[in-house]
């Protein structure tokens, strides 16, 4: 298939729901389970299970979907699970049974984006550089709806989050019977088993580097929208912020197109990892200078945007033919889900321990080990 036949604008719709329901989950769950009277070791708990079932439910739906071909299928099945899932949260707000109702959306939820993004890729054929002009309007989607119930939830309260939340899994749902998959193609050769590509060196370097690098993200995820309002900062400049760190994300990918063929992708991940370790060391000390708490959302450019579009890319060549899939998922099971969840887990039992300076302080050292591990492996270069 040809760039000119990719269903761009039904892709690109997909990915605008998805990431605007991540848009309202990511700064405004934790809030909302604040609101709820919950600690931040409880907080951080639940937050962990959005991470944690990452770890199982991406690779399990992918398995099924690359031994079926049919991974549009496993979407659209996932997706109104998830969403029936989801109304649990109106029954009752007590620990444990949201613990149950977060286990079960989340574990359906997790297995739609590994999945949509291999048949992104599926239909980029060669063009695969061209996968951010795509992806970027799943940001823009993410940036509407940040600012938009940022500045709805001073006026109508909390209880605002998960119904927008339920909104958009139903629109994920109807977004998700828009698109076809992919059709197969004979450029692509299996590797064999899954197994013999993650005993290659520079495959294993890769995945410790992902888990890493959303390990640092875990303070940030769950308990930044907090760290500033214990700050004075009101809901809707917190939204502002983070829709700013998705803007300066979205101008990134409407250049990754051109850098990607340009520079290799370990001289990208190298920066990435540098203006992350950067970022972090800023939020944690600066968060009262509003000029340098701008200029480090602006680093999410660079600690997402860059570092996503060159670990999917990465994932792409080394996970081929019916691995595609499961090598996707692996990518979300070990970076987002693992690594994400002992990063929400820690900062969740420490937050309140230490200060959120010293706690953004090992975030760094997380993303500055990453980068130690892309640096000294030369003899890694040829991937990464």
């Amino acid at each position: 298939m040809t760039s000119s036949q990719m269903p761009y604008w039904r892709l690109s719709g997909f990915y605008w729901v998805y990431f605007a329901s991540l848009g309202v989950v990511v700064p405004y769950w934790s809030l909302y389970l604040n609101s709820l009277g919950f600690d931040a070791r409880s907080i951080g708990e639940l937050m962990a299970i959005l991470m944690a079932t990452k770890i199982v439910a991406p690779y399990l739906w992918s398995w099924i979907a690359d031994h079926t071909g049919h991974c549009m299928k496993i979407i659209r099945v996932a997706s109104i699970c998830s969403t029936i899932a989801f109304l649990g949260v109106f029954l009752d707000s007590s620990f444990w049974w949201l613990v149950i109702v977060m286990l079960l959306f989340s574990f359906f939820w997790n297995a739609t984006l590994p999945q949509f993004e291999a048949n992104t890729m599926n239909h980029l054929g060669e063009h695969t550089h061209k996968y951010s002009v795509v992806r970027l309007w799943g940001s823009m989607g993410f940036v509407v709806s940040v600012i938009v119930i940022g500045v709805l939830l001073d006026e109508f309260g909390y209880q605002l989050v998960p119904v927008s939340v339920f909104i958009l899994y139903v629109l994920i749902v109807v977004f998700s019977f828009l698109v076809k998959d992919a059709p197969c193609t004979s450029t692509h050769i299996e590797q064999g088993s899954i197994l013999k590509v993650l005993k290659q060196p520079h495959v294993m370097a890769l995945l410790l580097i992902c888990f890493l690098m959303q390990m640092s993200h875990g303070p940030y995820y769950t308990f930044y929208s907090i760290y500033l309002k214990q700050f004075g900062y009101s809901s809707s400049a917190l939204g502002w912020l983070w829709a700013l760190g998705v803007i300066a994300e979205i101008i990134l990918f409407m250049f990754m197109h051109k850098l990607m063929p340009k520079y290799r992708p370990r001289s990208l991940m190298i920066i990435a990892l540098a203006l992350t370790t950067l970022r972090w060391l800023l939020i944690g000390a600066y968060v009262e200078d509003f000029l340098i708490v701008i200029f480090a959302q602006c680093l999410h450019a660079a600690s997402f945007g860059l570092y996503h579009a060159v670990a999917i890319e990465l994932f792409h060549r080394n996970f081929k033919g019916k691995l595609q899939g499961r090598g996707q998922a692996l990518y979300s099971a070990i970076s987002f889900g693992a690594g994400g969840a002992v990063g929400t887990l820690l900062s969740g039992a420490y937050w309140d321990a230490y200060s959120p300076q010293v706690i953004f302080s090992a975030a760094a050292m997380a993303s500055l080990l990453a980068l130690f591990v892309v640096v000294k492996m030369n003899r890694l270069e040829r991937v990464i």
